[in-house]
């Protein structure tokens, strides 16, 4: 008798504290969600930008190299 009125105020103790408070942990968890993303999004920005000045100084210098093939075929129709 003892050992079930003993079981009984356990379980009852550990129904009321399990409906207790619960901690908001997504509210803290949120802000660093949005740094994290402000993060990536910048070095998504950096890296797109990094990417679209490579390609502007190949095509710099496939435009250099095709004005010179196209003075070397100049010359070349000329001295014939």
């Amino acid at each position: 008798m003892n050992k079930s009125l003993l079981m009984a105020a356990v379980i009852a103790a550990v129904a009321l504290a399990a409906c207790g408070k619960k901690e908001e942990v997504a509210a803290v968890a949120a802000p660093a969600v949005d740094a994290a993303a402000s993060m990536a999004a910048a070095a998504v920005v950096d890296a797109a930008a990094s990417a679209a000045g490579t390609v502007a100084d190949a095509a710099s210098g496939a435009a250099a190299a095709v004005a010179g093939a196209a003075s070397a075929a100049v010359d070349a129709a000329a001295s014939k």
